[in-house]
């Protein structure tokens, strides 16, 4: 078959490959034979990382698709993301982050935003996964199939079209698949009653005589949910209190900066005391909690001891809840992917393919349920019908004709989301040379993803409202007192403790809510390249060149009622929309010197790419480098390049929607005393002029505050420019050893972000202008109480991203004890994360490397013996200490917590693995294998705590076979 000719092989991975503008360097092309000992030679090292990263023109780090399905880990994405380059962003840990995310898979390289990192199946396009994204589920691609993925750091937009601008991360299939060959994995948790299970059956063969192979596959991957009350790791309640409450003394003078007095101590067994399941009482004339109910409806104490803080409460036996009951560590996620592939000799050097695909994920996340906190539109009247006489006594002592009622309603049930995500893909083409010297890549793609997303244990906000305002009828009958609510189906409602509310106002107060999304793509390229277009002196001049068309369409429809804010849902903003983009490429490749002292090759590459897109316009980018062979045992590369990123359909076309964010507010007595005197003075001033109090310290701001964001038809591209400098050694008095060192800067200007909220608020009142400036006007208080009950934003292009740092890889192969060694280092060492939240102020930056997702050092080291048929491995992975704020924060308060940083962070895992010759074999991991914990109070689901492990020591046996 054309596709099995050693010689063709080279030069079409050479002109569609993931680094093709290798291709034509002079030392790739010196003679056939030459480089047929090449690519042998990546085949039999292609399990070792390192290998391919050494002998690649740019930065590539390389895993098998073996090293990818042979671990515990439940997908793909999961074992990805081990990999220093990538970040955590989106793992199975921390997906539910988001609505509509849980259980999806989408990588991320150096942490500077999935959107901006271009996943590739054998260098073409894939639909995304994401509505309004062309962010790629890692799930929706055949594990099975797998031969290898490659990651290239650095904008490569040149080469591949916008999206590159961290990144390319390349799932290289198997051309052609033959034999029988299943496998099943089970897994259990040490810790839990967790488990995952995989199963994969894989089928090909040749036919026509060897011209043609055809192969299918089917996947099934599915793991069970954990509750962090399952896992002793992150069973425990944790609450950051003032030093002042915890110790009951006040802090020195002189160490009121000091990191052994600081602000505050987060205090375990410790939560809030002012909300619960029961329902705790509170006066809404004075704020102050009166009491806790019984399962009976009759009101009990609520026990807060010497340990509290007006909020939170630690002292032993004192009565907080626990909120992580209602957080999932991991999702309950199943998968089940099906594959098709067919390729043929059309001529001898013509060979047609043929992809086709189905893929189903399902993710769920349970997450807490309805709750009231400080609403005044959770008040029960003094003639509510459900009143103990105990409760209406208090009232009437009190002279109060209502009571607030702060409850996280677990009697209604946690809200549940369900996301059921289904993908199908085609891809039809024809590849192979037209002549001698050209070659030739035509292929047509087009992919659909649909998904729904189903919201149970909604609350119908009018209906709630209606139910809970009970009374006594004339015939002593307890119903709602509204008479229309009563005609409508009204049925009242007891929250006065947990469990008091019935089945059947349950079902009148709540609701399931569906949303929809479809995502389509076409893609059309064409790709014709020739190795050797020209000779100079020092080799032959390397071409590739095409077009390419892409059409995007994402569709997001919200379930009718929900989104008109009838509900406790956010009211969700929907998005139609679309693009298309024409693109036009050429790359060449120039071999300049040769066989000169110190300059065994020197060889220059470009790649410039034009894009026309019906949204933005015109684009360019474009890529310069420098392969440098200085003798033969030591190589120098160099790229400098400019990528672009198009907005993404969410990001220019989604509607306003209801949001909730975390802030404080900047107003408050408690937050101006942390600032020095000049800070003090003009931000009292400009809350005065917003009519805030000058006593004003709510701690409203405790709950999350009401957002509104939404799409900016007017964005333009972002832009990045992206240097890389490394070195690679291969000694040859050391047969097998290798060592890569890579600089990568990445810069990325006119970033599509929306402002902080915290930042609006900042900003507004820390304006030495005044008030009259544009992030004022995006908060609206209320003019009675003062507090923020709305914040507004929207993607604006101005922000920028400067990350650089040095990526290293070891390797050395050996045989020794009778078998044969391979070991690996692959590590990362960050020197800056810098984020500008506005691009036109240089000054003005937060650095976060060495915070918390954004680690200093990482790396992981492997071993592995093979003796025969049996082969042991060994892997550890590694992460420095992370601070927890970061250095800009730090400078304004050196000592916010006792809980400034997590330590280093070591996880290893083990496995025997053994094939008998009959095909069958065996294979016993363990991940985690020490038991390591998390650091700190972490649950491990947050978008940088989601690197350490929550799941603890994991074993797992996979059975294969295969002929």
């Amino acid at each position: 078959m054309i596709n099995n000719k050693v010689s063709k092989a080279v030069r079409l991975a050479i002109a569609f490959g993931a680094a093709s503008t290798a291709a034509f360097s002079a030392s790739s092309f010196a003679a056939e034979e030459e480089n047929v000992e090449k690519v042998e030679r990546i085949e039999v090292t292609g399990s070792r990382i390192l290998r391919e990263g050494a002998i690649s023109p740019s930065p590539v780090t390389v895993i098998t698709g073996e090293d990818l399905v042979s671990t515990g880990a439940m997908n793909i994405g999961e074992v990805l993301n081990k990999l220093p380059a990538l970040a955590t962003t989106y793992s199975l840990a921390n997906s539910g982050r988001f609505i509509g995310t849980a259980g999806i898979s989408l990588l991320d390289l150096r942490g500077m935003g999935s959107a901006r990192t271009l996943v590739l199946v054998d260098g073409k396009r894939h639909v995304a996964s994401s509505p309004g994204t062309s962010s790629v589920d890692t799930n929706t691609i055949p594990s099975s199939w797998i031969e290898k993925v490659e990651i290239i750091t650095g904008g490569a937009s040149a080469v591949y079209g916008a999206d590159a601008v961290t990144g390319v991360v390349n799932f290289i299939l198997k051309k052609d698949v033959t034999g029988f060959n299943v496998s099943a994995t089970k897994g259990f948790a040490d810790n839990s009653s967790y488990q995952n299970e995989k199963f994969t059956v894989s089928y090909g063969q040749d036919f026509a005589e060897g011209r043609g192979n055809a192969a299918f596959s089917l996947e099934y991957n599915a793991q069970d949910s954990l509750n962090a009350l399952d896992n002793p790791w992150t069973a425990t309640s944790y609450a950051s209190m003032p030093y002042e409450a915890v110790t009951g003394q006040s802090r020195p003078d002189d160490q009121i900066d000091s990191e052994e007095y600081p602000d505050r101590i987060v205090v375990p067994n410790a939560g809030y005391y002012l909300i619960s399941n029961q329902g705790t009482v509170w006066n809404p004339f004075t704020g102050g909690i009166m009491g806790k109910f019984n399962g009976d409806s009759t009101l009990g104490d609520v026990y807060t001891g010497p340990i509290a803080d007006g909020s939170f409460c630690g002292s032993p036996g004192c009565d907080y809840i626990n909120l992580r009951q209602y957080s999932e560590i991991q999702p309950k996620f199943d998968r089940i992917n099906f594959n098709f592939k067919t390729n043929y000799d059309v001529t001898d050097e013509l060979n047609a393919y043929f992809q086709a695909k189905y893929s189903k994920t399902e993710g769920e996340n349970v997450g807490q349920p309805f709750f009231r906190f400080y609403s005044g539109a959770n008040l029960i009247q003094r003639d509510n019908a459900f009143l103990t006489p105990d409760v209406a006594q208090l009232m009437d002592d009190n002279e109060l004709p209502f009571i607030g009622v702060n409850k996280m309603f677990n009697d209604i049930g946690r809200r549940l989301e369900e996301n059921t995500r289904e993908t199908t893909r085609f891809v039809a083409g024809i590849q192979g040379y037209i002549s001698d010297d050209w070659a030739m890549d035509i292929s047509l793609v087009h992919g659909k993803s649909e998904i729904e997303r189903i919201n149970g244990a909604n609350v119908i906000m009018d209906n709630y409202a209606n139910a809970i305002d009970a009374v006594f009828d004339d015939n002593n009958n307890i119903v709602c007192r509204d008479a229309a609510a009563r005609a409508d189906g009204c049925v009242a409602a007891n929250i006065m403790g947990d469990g008091a509310i019935s089945q059947e106002a349950i079902d009148y107060v709540t609701t399931t809510s569906i949303g929809t999304s479809e995502i389509k793509q076409t893609v059309f390229n064409a790709t014709f390249s020739n190795s050797a277009i020209y000779e100079l002196p020092a080799g032959m001049v390397g071409f590739a060149g095409g077009v390419e068309y892409r059409d995007e369409t994402s569709v997001t429809i919200e379930d009718a009622f929900a989104k008109t804010g009838a509900t406790f849902f956010n009211a969700l903003g929907e998005t139609d929309g679309g693009y298309d983009v024409t693109e036009a490429f050429f790359e060449l490749s120039v071999p300049l010197i040769e066989d000169v002292f110190l300059i065994d090759t020197l060889v220059f590459d470009t790649a410039v790419r034009y894009a026309d897109y019906s949204t933005i316009g015109d684009a360019t980018s474009w890529k310069l480098g420098l392969d440098w062979t200085i003798t033969p045992e030591l190589r120098a590369r160099f790229t400098l390049s400019e990528a672009m990123r198009a907005p993404n359909i969410d990001e220019l076309f989604s509607g306003q929607s209801q949001s909730f964010a975390g802030v404080d507010d900047s107003c408050k007595v408690s937050e101006l005393a942390q600032l020095s005197d000049a800070g003090r003075a003009i931000r009292e001033s400009n809350c005065a002029a917003l009519g805030v109090p000058a006593d004003f310290d709510s701690n409203y701001d405790s709950a999350t505050l009401e957002t509104l964001v939404g799409g900016n038809p007017d964005l333009q591209p972002e832009e990045s420019r992206s240097i890389t400098a490394g070195l690679v050694y291969q000694p040859e008095w050391l047969e097998g050893f290798s060592v890569t060192a890579d600089y990568w800067e990445i810069d990325i200007d006119d970033t599509i972000s929306g402002i902080g909220f915290q930042t609006i608020i900042d900003r507004c009142v820390d304006s030495p202008t005044g008030i009259d400036n544009q992030f004022c006007k995006l908060i609206t208080r209320d003019p009675n109480t003062s507090e923020i009950t709305l914040l507004k934003g929207f993607a604006l292009n101005i922000a920028r991203s400067l990350n650089s740092g040095v990526d290293f890889e070891f390797g050395y192969d050996f045989d020794a004890l009778g078998g044969s060694f391979g070991t690996s280092f692959i590590g990362t060492y960050l020197i800056e994360a810098k984020d500008f939240p506005f691009s036109a102020e240089p000054e003005n930056y937060t650095d976060y490397e060495g915070v918390l997702g954004d680690e200093t050092w990482q790396g992981s080291i492997s071993v592995d013996y093979t003796y025969e048929n049996l082969v042991l491995d060994f892997s550890t992975r590694f992460i420095n200490g992370v601070e927890l704020y970061d250095h800009k924060s730090i400078e304004t308060n050196p000592n916010p917590s006792n809980q400034m940083r997590y330590g280093s962070y070591f996880i290893t895992d083990a496995s025997v693995a053994y094939k008998f010759d009959s095909g069958v074999g065996f294979k016993l991991g363990v991940d985690n294998l020490f038991n390591r914990g998390l650091p700190g109070s972490t649950t491990g689901t947050g978008a940088g705590s989601a690197i350490y492990d929550n799941i603890g020591r994991f074993a797992y046996l996979q059975a294969t076979y295969k002929f």
